[in-house]
């Protein structure tokens, strides 16, 4: 191995990775579309809950009754 392929090598091995801005985008939308549906969800009267998640099974094809 040559000096010049030794100080490549070890070049490499040193560099930080840094996110790109899409992956920063893409992240920081779903922290915050994860604590929306949270917030939704939390302040969101029972009766709501129960007949949004009856909703979703049904359309699923789930049987619940």
């Amino acid at each position: 191995m040559t000096a010049v392929n030794k100080f490549i090598s070890q070049t490499e091995q040193n560099q930080i990775h840094v996110l790109p801005w899409a992956s920063l985008y893409a992240i920081s939308a779903a922290v915050l579309i994860g604590v929306s549906i949270l917030a939704l969800v939390g302040f969101a009267s029972p009766e709501v809950i129960h007949n949004a998640a009856h909703d979703i099974r049904h359309s699923m094809i789930f049987p619940c009754h």
